[in-house]
């Protein structure tokens, strides 16, 4: 039988149900972004990720020579090696080889990029391929990925780097790699830990009792609902590669030409001309530590408007 409420005292309006928020009802991301634009260290993050990449792309646009071209090596004399605005056609001056250090910061953002987001996919893919067998699977599955995984986050991240990398030889390839399999187990524990904490979910409980298989609840639900966390931690993973590669290079495990355009080797030839042409260690590192400040800045935003727990409102 069915039941009415009466009529509020006075002849008011009857009571009816409690009006649905606004912004309830949207997708994770959605709220996630709406917080991410009001959030300024989010949008300063967002502005130097995005010059970065539009140098990084936009380079043989932007920069007036080639990354291994040497238009100033005329102008160089054992003594002296001009810098900012001592020569009109090189504004921020000329490095040790004749290169025009304009162009080598510009080529080297190109570098940097190419190095950053290959090597963080490489990782990425990797640590997602054993968290998924490790949280899906479980068992003894799970503890030998585990174990294997505990065994590579006992070698600090940059000395399983630079080993791996002394074993392939020097070459950008290699100093991807490199970068890439050091940040497999952060992934794959992140991965395997999100997935753990999903299983009791309702969601899960409600497919099991519909009688769908164990692959089908893994992949179709318990995955997609269990790498925001990792999506961030690559974000962040981001600026972890771009230090990573400069300090390869600046090793000399990067390879390639001296003259070579990369922010890490562009370090390692001013160590001898800091007395006298300072600069040309000083904007190489400013550009790594302000790049690697966007891409933490955003990936710290994200994980805070993600998280429930810390996101402010």
């Amino acid at each position: 039988m069915s039941t009415t409420l009466p009529p509020a005292a006075g002849g008011g309006p009857t009571p009816t149900e409690p009006s649905i928020p606004d912004g309830a009802g949207t997708g994770l991301w959605k709220e996630a972004f709406r917080r991410l634009r009001k959030n300024p260290q989010a949008i300063a993050g967002a502005i130097i990720v995005g010059l970065f990449l539009l140098v990084a792309i936009l380079a043989p646009v932007l920069a007036p020579y080639g990354g291994n071209e040497l238009p100033g090596r005329t102008e160089i004399t054992p003594t002296n090696i001009p810098g900012p605005g001592e020569i009109d056609a090189y504004p921020l001056g000329l490095d040790r080889f004749g290169g025009d250090l304009l162009s080598k910061l510009i080529w080297g953002a190109q570098a940097s990029l190419l190095i950053g987001v290959v090597s963080t996919a490489l990782g990425l893919i990797g640590g997602m391929v054993l968290g998924l067998l490790a949280g899906g699977l479980g068992g003894w599955v799970d503890s030998l990925i585990m174990r294997f995984v505990d065994i590579l986050l006992s070698v600090p991240n940059l000395l399983l780097a630079v080993s791996i990398a002394a074993i392939l030889g020097q070459g950008p390839y290699a100093v991807m790699i490199a970068i890439g399999v050091s940040q497999i187990p952060i992934f794959a524990r992140l991965l395997r830990a999100s997935m753990l904490s999903q299983r009791g979910s309702d969601y899960i409980l409600a497919a099991q009792t519909l009688g769908l298989s164990r692959s089908t609840i893994t992949l179709s639900h318990l995955l997609p609902n269990s790498v925001g966390p990792v999506i961030v931690q690559a974000t962040l993973t981001l600026a972890t590669a771009v230090i990573d590669a400069a300090a390869l290079s600046f090793l000399g495990l990067g390879g390639g030409l001296p003259q070579t355009a990369e922010w890490g080797r562009m370090l390692t030839y001013a160590q001898s001309e800091l007395a006298n042409s300072p600069q040309l260690a000083f904007l190489p590192g400013i550009c790594i530590a302000v790049t690697a400040l966007g891409f933490t800045l955003l990936g710290e935003s994200l994980r805070e408007s993600l998280d429930p727990k810390t996101r402010k409102k």
